[in-house]
């Protein structure tokens, strides 16, 4: 009798469960049982595909590289007399397929950002790749590839650095491990700048590397390593203001907090910068590989352009580490991915977070956060999340060992999943707009127009708000940022087939400071539903 008792104890445990996570908001959805390699670092392109990289010493993947294009490094642990499969792959989320792409030096723990003409610059990285520069450019014919520059050469080795491109189209790299110093690209005749904040911020923990780095309105850099930040001048190198500590303990690799910036918007005259750091493991629990050593619900948020900052507190409803920060259209955040205790490196956290949490950054202090459905597959080192234009996050990675390895705890995870937040639930097609026409480039400060259609009258405003594509890696984005434009009222024009068309005034950015030259995706929200994006280029004209 017992054991019917507990039988039916444990059904109904599963029902009670499966019942509370269907009424989370949130949907998942697999796209790909195996993408051939973990993406460690991903990325998405303004022709839609995204780029999934993982470093090249990693042991084979489960991708074949066409036949020419195998990897010889004489240093590779594993495979020393050539390794014949991929370690990037070019994927169409819209077709749900891979295409195999080759990347010869070393990319582990690189960094890249987007130029203003989309091409992906990727640099850094371990042995053969400490001071390469790579390059990749989105092309529709199916052949474009990786490559890799001969000349120039990183100035300093990069190996946990930060990538951010700057107002006028060039890009910052900052650190790295034992590089205090930042570099450009190009360089233009700029040389390398000594950065000593980043050699005081660490410790034996190395808990400046991959800082959190983040282009403010006016032109200059916050940037934040362990538990500091400053104000950085990148025309002179100088540091003009240090910002009070974060308390909670230290936020960066191998710490592994995350960061964003929350949406600029016009209504300020985009003067106003809000930067959210979240997360981290105890001191010391990386230098002892106290796997099971709780990580920080802590939350700090500051307004960097503020002449007296201060941190304000918030609490998460989950301990996080190694979770990924992404802007969503409509100018929530979502915290996705990680684990509740350890620290950041191969096999040292446990009890991943499986939940998402949305942070709804206008709400009151203490009710922005909200949980949503839980993933089935844990996410841990070397995870990503990033938007796709469409509304959806793609979730990837995870290969918290030194190798690819099935059979563990927590394996090599090779699935391509994608979360799709309450705003694309069916209960809110009729809101959904759909952008009909808009240009595909705009000059900073131009009026432009775009066209949308909805099944519903709009009610209110339609926001038009632009993303940015990111280089997603080692829990932060680099280059992540949402621009909301000034936007006139909808004014709606004929129309005979059944949905009502508005035409809706914009104004550009004024200046790169707020919006660096490049390709956004440009979404237009209706009532807090966004639209799937129109890839739109910002440049000087």
């Amino acid at each position: 009798m017992a054991d019917v008792h507990l039988h039916l104890l444990v059904i109904l445990t599963v029902l009670i469960t499966v019942r509370a996570r269907a009424q989370l908001p949130g949907t998942w959805e697999l796209l790909l049982e195996n993408a051939g390699i973990a993406s460690m670092h991903t990325a998405v392109t303004h022709d839609g595909t995204v780029v999934l990289l993982d470093r090249t010493d990693i042991g084979p993947s489960q991708s074949q590289l066409s036949s020419g294009h195998c990897r010889v490094d004489p240093t590779d642990r594993l495979l020393p007399r050539g390794d014949c499969t991929a370690h990037s792959a070019l994927f169409d989320p819209s077709t749900n397929t891979l295409r195999p792409l080759s990347i010869i030096t070393d990319t582990w723990c690189s960094s890249g950002q987007f130029l203003h003409d989309g091409t992906l610059i990727q640099t850094g990285g371990d042995m053969d790749g400490f001071r390469r520069i790579r390059s990749f450019s989105p092309c529709n014919n199916h052949r474009c590839d990786w490559v890799e520059l001969k000349s120039p050469l990183l100035s300093a080795g990069r190996w946990y650095a930060t990538n951010q491109i700057l107002p006028d189209g060039t890009m910052i790299i900052v650190g790295g491990r034992a590089a205090p110093s930042v570099e450009f690209y190009p360089a233009v005749g700029r040389q390398l700048h000594p950065f000593p904040f980043l050699a005081e911020a660490g410790d034996r923990q190395m808990d400046n590397l991959y800082p959190f780095v983040h282009l403010l309105p006016d032109g200059h850099l916050f940037v934040f390593a362990n538990a500091r930040a400053v104000l950085y001048n990148p025309s002179t190198g100088q540091v003009l203001f240090e910002y009070p500590i974060l308390e909670g303990g230290p936020r960066n690799y191998p710490s592994a907090g995350s960061s964003a910036m929350l949406a600029l918007d016009p209504a300020d005259g985009y003067t106003k910068a809000e930067i959210l750091v979240c997360g981290g493991a105890q001191y010391g629990a990386f230098l002892h590989r106290d796997t099971d050593a709780l990580a920080g619900t802590t939350c700090g948020r500051i307004i960097a352009t503020d002449p007296d900052p201060a941190w304000a507190m918030e609490e998460m409803p989950f301990p996080r580490i190694m979770g990924d920060m992404v802007m969503l259209p409509t100018g929530d955040l979502l915290v996705i991915n990680g684990a509740q205790a350890g620290a950041q490196g191969f096999e040292m956290a446990s009890n991943p977070c499986l939940n998402p949490v949305l942070y709804r950054p206008n709400e009151p202090a203490g009710l922005r956060f909200m949980t949503l459905n839980p993933a089935a597959v844990p996410r841990m080192y070397h995870s990503t999340a990033n938007l796709l234009p469409d509304g959806r996050v793609l979730v990837a990675g995870s290969n918290p060992h030194y190798f690819y390895k099935f059979k563990a705890e927590f394996p090599t995870e090779l699935r391509l999943e994608a979360f799709s937040p309450e705003y694309l639930s069916s209960d809110r097609a009729n809101i959904r707009p759909a952008i009909e026409a808009a240009p595909e480039k705009v000059g900073y400060g131009m009026d432009f127009e775009v066209e949308v259609v909805v099944s519903l009258p709009v009610v209110g405003v339609v926001e038009l708000n632009l993303a940015s594509a990111p280089f997603a890696t080692h829990s932060f984005s680099q280059g992540q940022r949402l621009v909301r434009l000034a936007v006139s009222p909808p004014v709606e024009v004929a129309g005979n087939d059944g949905v009502h068309r508005y035409r809706i005034g914009c104004k550009a950015p004024p200046r790169g400071e707020v919006a660096p030259p490049g390709y956004y995706m440009a979404f237009a929200v209706n009532l807090g539903v966004p639209s799937v994006a129109r890839w739109v280029q910002l440049a000087s004209i």
